[in-house]
């Protein structure tokens, strides 16, 4: 990114924006300090694909290849119990894993290009290599919940087009929502009752955050002048959900964020925090341990021996393992916001807050302040974007390969809680 040939005016992009740019690809965030259409070529847009594909299928096959670590470290009972929960994963060679992970990227990216491509092409007269071109860019960018888009205004000026919309609101979602799942539903979509915990948590999970979301945005953003005000009720309605779904890690956007009523700013910090599915490309503590966090919850609150999910007992270690993630995302969010807001002047918590989890959770979402942002406090979302990506597929799975079995235990004490 720091080649002369990257940049569309003569001379060598900065370091910091360089190293800034290429982890939000690599971590598939979309966070920008410069205008992407503008400042950077044709062969600099390119880069920005390739790194982000690379990003996107690399976290996927890690975080789907290290579930299947995790499954070989146990017993032969917990191997069976794994197998059963992940749909057969475990048991398949790495190849076929490997395999199954392009093919399902490269369909759906060449699905959502060739909308896009006749929809650019009839609909704003592109010529028909710069429809095709803009259609894989942003096929490739909403599969892996990268978030770059070539338009200064991201998606704006498509608020009110579903056939630009919605195919990119289908590749944020199956690019969201995990590789495990994607398979299961593959084979037993006509048979909910047969899915796994894991795909159970998933998909009900998104549906009902999307559901809040979209019902939040709605409401609070009806009148807003700066937002979905001046809109007609269908392009509200779409509007809405788009920019609900792309909360998911998706990084588009398509009404001016730095316009959003405080409300609306803390539900869609709150749905950006808890991100996607797990081996998945999107970011976030996950929905499946938001889920179980609220299982844990509620159980403690029936007074419960056990946390039961449809007639499956959690294991222990696995609701530790759901209150280390969030309370180490809780945590990182806490101290890169203090940080963030020690860097700057002038930054409002609030804007400070959002601009840090969607670093952290790599969604790519802004409200416009980081291009003003001093070069430290753009290398701590740096740091931010490339612990929140990596750090909750590896930490997680340090967790699960290191679970040991003691031949002795101490003696149990009960400290006073509350």
């Amino acid at each position: 990114m720091m080649l002369p040939a990257a940049r569309a005016e003569a001379g060598h992009a900065p370091l910091v924006t360089a190293l800034f740019t290429a982890a939000s690809a690599v971590c598939v965030t979309g966070l920008s300090v410069v205008d992407t259409p503008t400042y950077w070529s044709t062969f600099g847009h390119v880069l920005l694909t390739v790194l982000s594909q690379i990003g996107g299928f690399g976290i996927m096959t890690l975080a789907t290849l290290l579930s299947l670590l995790v499954s070989r470290r146990l017993g032969l009972r917990g191997r069976l119990l794994a197998q059963a929960e992940s749909a057969g994963l475990t048991g398949g060679n790495i190849g076929a894993v490997l395999l199954r992970v392009a093919a399902v990227m490269l369909v759906s990216e060449t699905a959502i290009a060739a909308v896009l491509t006749v929809r650019f092409w009839l609909a704003y007269d592109y010529s028909p290599g710069r429809a095709v071109w803009e259609a894989v860019f942003h096929a490739v960018q909403a599969f892996n919940n990268a978030g770059f888009a070539l338009y200064p205004d991201s998606l704006v000026r498509f608020v009110a087009d579903p056939w630009i919309c919605l195919p990119l609101i289908f590749g944020v979602l199956a690019g969201s929502i995990g590789f495990p799942v994607l398979f299961e539903l593959a084979r037993e979509w006509r048979r909910p009752g047969t899915w796994s915990t894991h795909t159970r948590l998933t998909v009900w999970g998104t549906v009902l955050l999307s559901v809040f979301g979209f019902v939040t945005f709605l409401v609070f953003e009806w009148r807003n002048p700066g937002t979905l005000g001046p809109l007609g009720t269908p392009a509200k309605v779409l509007a809405a959900f788009t920019q609900d779904v792309m909360t998911r890690s998706g990084g588009f956007n398509t009404v001016d964020l730095g316009h959003l009523n405080s409300e609306t700013t803390a539900v869609t910090t709150g749905l950006m925090f808890i991100g996607g599915g797990s081996a998945s490309t999107a970011g976030g503590i996950k929905i499946t341990t938001f889920l179980l966090l609220a299982y844990v919850i509620w159980a403690e609150l029936r007074g419960e021996p056990d946390v039961v999910i449809q007639h499956r007992r959690i294991a222990e270690e696995t609701q530790r393992q759901a209150i280390t993630v969030a309370l180490m995302g809780v945590a990182l969010v806490a101290t890169g916001t203090l940080a963030l807001d020690a860097l700057t002047d002038g930054v409002p918590f609030d804007r400070a807050l959002f601009e840090v989890t969607s670093a952290f959770a790599t969604v790519g979402l802004s409200t416009g302040v980081t291009a003003d942002l001093p070069s430290s406090a753009q290398v701590l979302l740096v740091v931010l974007m490339y612990v929140g990506r990596v750090g909750t597929i590896t930490v997680g799975t340090a967790i699960a390969l290191n679970t040991r079995r003691r031949l002795y235990r101490y003696p149990e004490e009960r400290p006073l809680v509350g």
